[in-house]
């Protein structure tokens, strides 16, 4: 018997049990098999709540817990670490078909997921704003900001951060959702912090963790709002703690 006979076992009830497997006693036990199965789909369930409070909050513990059986029948985890375990359930979440009506589910899944990764993230201090200050003026253009390993930014045609905060306890608010919002988490302490951003810094951001240099950034971001305020949005973004050093022609810096 192979691994993926295995676990395809694992993940549809309807398989027979695996050649092969057997109790103690050396005998065939489906009945055991069928507690053991039960038992693995309720822990990954459990997993999957634990890392998606908001939005299990957002549809209730019924429909969570059948998308989160629908998710666990195809995915299983690929990695013994189980607060990795739901990365691509966001995905999933976009394509689940009774999650139609609720287009802003996917995001809002795709922020929590971020804020685990944060929350996990290597511990390194972030740039400060007097570092970046040293760098010489004619020097900043060509400049390019190291992405913090707990940086992450979500940008969504709803209003996921204002969703996710109203929906950070179990009295729930009711919150608009057709306004877009972009949101930057970051950990730069102890604590990971969700922020709303505007439109032209989400894309100044966006440019900046892709690699591109500080004055390739600005530029994009203007071209989206010629009144983009470049010294407002680099500081800004700096002290939220997304970025980890920057880099010139130089070298490295801190």
């Amino acid at each position: 018997m192979d691994q993926n006979t295995f676990a395809s076992a694992l993940l549809d009830a309807t398989r027979p049990l695996p050649d092969g497997v057997t109790s103690a006693r050396g005998e065939a036990d489906a009945a055991r098999f069928a507690v053991y199965r039960n038992n693995v789909a309720v822990s990954l369930s459990k997993a999957l709540s634990q890392r998606f409070p908001a939005l299990r909050r957002l549809v209730g513990d019924d429909f969570f817990n059948g998308m989160a059986r629908a998710f666990i029948a195809t995915t299983l985890p690929d990695s013994p670490v189980m607060f990795a375990y739901g990365d691509s359930f966001p995905d999933f979440v976009a394509g689940f078909a009774p999650a139609a009506a609720l287009p802003y589910l996917a995001d809002t899944a795709r922020l929590e997921a971020y804020w685990t990764r944060a929350y996990h993230a290597a511990d390194i201090v972030p740039l400060d704003v007097a570092a970046l200050a040293r760098l010489a003026p004619e020097r900043l253009g060509s400049a390019t900001l190291i992405a913090h390993p707990a940086a992450a930014l979500v940008r969504s045609k709803f209003s996921i951060g204002t969703i996710w905060q109203a929906h950070q306890g179990d009295e729930v608010r009711v919150q608009t959702v057709l306004e877009p919002e972009s949101i930057v988490i970051t950990r730069p302490d102890i604590e990971v912090a969700v922020h709303v951003i505007a439109e032209a810094d989400a894309v100044f951001a966006a440019a900046l963790l892709r690699g591109d240099s500080i004055g390739d950034a600005a530029a994009e971001a203007f071209d989206t709002d010629p009144a983009f305020d470049f010294g407002r949005a680099i500081v800004g973004l700096v002290a939220l703690g997304m970025f980890a050093g920057v880099a010139d022609q130089q070298g490295d810096m801190r």
